[in-house]
């Protein structure tokens, strides 16, 4: 046994130095990619894009189910959008509430005939509306499966543009956010098939007409150290994993993709849990059994901004059902795993999910319990255990301060220097001891999982309009 806990407790030791070591060497590369997309956008300014007749179109696609609190603010917000030619699809995923009457209320919906080719699975269509305020608007009523990637399939076969852009009705987009995130595409429309754009919080800034007015950091403490969360994932994590083409997941708050490309994999995965990281791992092994030369891209500052959960419960769901939905993608995708077909994607990308996302949180309690047991055995070096702190807490802690701090050089989306001095002090509290919170939450994901529980459990929003600090 004792021999048993020394191996234990030294394997977890060089596990979280692994660890720790690959998101430095990711940050090193995302502090690089943000250099060299800072100097593309110098020679390439979104608002050339605004004024090019290359431009294609888009279909920005909105799933709403029982989104009445902020659906009119929403819809306002994509109609003002600065991007050449748009068409806006609100997919009524069987809203029980009054998100129908809300948008018929507000832009004056009319009963439409048209094509309607269902060329991606989804549940039945009931309806379409077409708005009499602006004919860019349409609405696709449909019954509800209860799968956001159902209505989303529903929208994609109403889409006529060359591109969709799947955003959350409880999100904001800033004005040219869709001007920025076509930056990488109009420069290889050939090679790049999608692109994510970063998602940040919105809670505690000020919201009006659907429009983001202020900037300004939460109150709450679990919505600060979300900021934190969400600035490390997209600023080192995704961006770097992007450079070098093993970019895993589009946030299913804000993607735009080659409508050709997602009809061809099939659309969305109607029971898919994680139907944002399903349909990308779908599209690279689509593309890379056909040999294709194509490159999913993350651009760093075309902003989508999104109300985050603000209490605890609602939290533990929406990160138990990402862990969820993570398990059954890489359950999906196991024959992937160390193929020469799959390149990168077999040999670095989805061994890196397993290991250091989907396995974290078993390891990290099997840590606990072999590092408690060392000491009831008397056997736990005070060597080993500072060491331990130092690698697993301090290192840490600094990568989060670096993605900090590389916003703020680079984006500075938080003009208050007591904001910047908030997410920098919440740094030490992310590791410790909201890191041991998500872990339980996360080992809730995989035994429900497990058990066969794919119920999706509703998070408590306030909506757009209430997003701001009282």
């Amino acid at each position: 046994m004792i021999h048993f806990l020394e191996i234990s407790n030294r394997a977890l030791f060089y596990y979280y130095l692994a660890c720790n070591l690959s998101y430095l060497v990711m940050l090193i590369i995302a502090l690089k990619t943000t250099a060299a997309h800072q100097r593309r956008l110098q020679s390439m300014r979104p608002g050339w894009i605004k004024e090019s007749p290359l431009a294609p179109p888009i279909a920005v696609l909105v799933p709403a189910h029982n989104e009445e609190k902020c659906i009119r603010a929403s819809v306002r917000s994509l109609l003002e959008l600065d991007y050449p030619e748009l068409e806006i699809i609100v997919i009524n995923d069987g809203s029980t509430d009054r998100t129908l009457k809300e948008l018929q209320q507000e832009f004056r919906l009319r009963p439409v005939r048209m094509l309607y080719l269902p060329q991606t699975p989804c549940a039945r269509v009931r309806a379409l509306f077409r708005s009499e305020k602006d004919a860019r608007l349409l609405v696709v009523d449909k019954e509800s499966c209860g799968s956001k990637a159902d209505a989303i399939n529903a929208g994609l076969n109403a889409a006529t543009s060359p591109y969709v852009c799947v955003v959350d009705a409880d999100s904001v987009l800033e004005r040219d956010a869709l001007l920025r995130i076509m930056v990488p595409v109009l420069a290889d429309p050939k090679r790049v098939v999608c692109a994510g754009g970063i998602v940040r919080v919105l809670n505690g800034s000020e919201v009006r007409g659907g429009s983001l007015r202020r900037v300004r950091l939460p109150r709450k403490s679990i919505e600060i150290i979300q900021v934190v969360e969400y600035l490390r994932a997209f600023l080192i994590g995704r961006e770097a994993l992007a450079q070098g083409n093993m970019l895993m997941i589009v946030s299913g708050a804000f993607g735009i993709f080659r409508t050709d490309i997602v009809r061809l994999v099939g659309g969305y995965r109607p029971r898919a849990i994680g139907e944002d990281i399903d349909l990308v791992a779908r599209m690279h092994r689509h593309l890379l059994d056909r040999g294709a030369d194509y490159h999913i891209q993350f651009v760093p500052d075309p902003v989508c901004w999104t109300e985050v959960p603000s209490d605890f419960r609602s939290l533990a769901r929406q990160r138990a059902r990402w862990q969820k939905g993570l398990l059954d993608v890489l359950w999906q995708c196991r024959d992937m795993l160390f193929r020469p077909r799959y390149g990168r994607i077999g040999f670095f990308a989805l061994p890196f999910l397993w290991l250091f996302e989907l396995f974290a949180p078993v390891i990290e309690l099997g840590g606990m319990v072999t590092i408690g047991l060392a000491a009831c055995y008397g056997i736990l070096s005070r060597e080993f255990f500072l060491q331990f702190l130092l690698f697993g807490y301090a290192f840490a802690t600094v990568i989060s301060i670096g993605s900090v701090l590389q916003e703020e050089v680079t984006y500075k989306r938080y003009n208050d220097w007591q904001d910047v001095a908030r997410l920098v002090s919440y740094c030490f509290l992310e590791h410790f001891p909201y890191r041991q919170l998500h872990m339980f939450w996360r080992l809730q994901g995989i035994w429900q999982y497990l058990r066969g529980d794919m119920a999706w459990k509703p998070v408590k929003r306030q909506g757009l309009e209430s997003a701001r600090a009282q």
